[in-house]
């Protein structure tokens, strides 16, 4: 496990590797000024990002000796895309998210966000749009798209089977102790209970969920503490 801070916050504020049992790796780029968890998942030889946050050309350079074929956003904030147009220019990877969120993502791009904060670069239309029941693989590593509406109308949790069984990139849907905002733009408090209480009974309670901000938690945990799946 590597750690290296960034003392004003700007560039990859911090990087963390993590060894699976299987033989794969996750790697964590903590970037963008509020924080955005970014997710490197390598498998034998080729590598999946997942929500590059702002930092494209960065992350690229810290990847320099993986494949990155494919670039994966889990919905469509800045503070989650900006950085999707570097990330493909310096690696070529293809880029995908849900049909739902790209008009308002490109329309948004580039923009201040609810925070105020300006992101410069906009993004692209992806290769390919993902709906639920898709199946995103990386090496041995396979993540089936779940649709989860609430946070944004085109949100999208990746749950990993094969080599990555046990691990879920939920972007904003879930935190620890907590869910994503529904009081921005295109979000639906109504949508995201029910989508909090599909997911319960989907995702098994030891899987480790990716969040897209702060720590990791399982589904379990978030069950057991919180009242938001009663």
């Amino acid at each position: 496990m590597s750690n290296a801070a960034n003392e004003e916050g700007c560039k990859l504020l911090h990087e963390r590797r993590i060894l699976l049992g299987t033989g794969d790796e996750l790697r964590i780029f903590c970037v963008s000024p509020i924080r955005t968890n970014c997710y490197a998942y390598i498998s034998k030889g080729e590598c999946l990002v997942v929500d590059p946050g702002d930092k494209g050309k960065e992350i690229a350079e810290a990847l320099a000796e993986t494949r990155v074929t494919q670039v994966v956003a889990t919905h469509g904030h800045n503070d989650h895309v900006s950085g999707v147009a570097a990330l493909l220019k310096a690696t070529g990877a293809t880029f995908a998210m849900a049909k739902g969120d790209v008009a308002w993502a490109r329309d948004h791009s580039g923009r201040p966000d609810h925070f105020g904060l300006a992101y410069g670069s906009s993004m692209p239309y992806p290769d390919r749009l993902l709906a639920e029941g898709d199946v995103v693989a990386v090496g041995d590593a396979r993540f089936t798209v779940y649709a989860v509406p609430g946070h944004t109308p085109g949100g999208i949790v990746l749950l990993g089977s094969a080599s990555a069984s046990g691990y879920c990139f939920v972007g904003d849907t879930i935190f620890r102790g907590s869910y994503g905002r529904c009081d921005l733009e295109g979000g639906d408090e109504a949508a995201m209970s029910a989508t909090l209480h599909r997911l319960a009974s989907i995702i098994p309670g030891s899987t480790l969920l990716l969040c897209g901000h702060g720590q990791f938690t399982t589904m379990a945990a978030e069950v057991a503490s919180t009242p938001f799946y009663d």
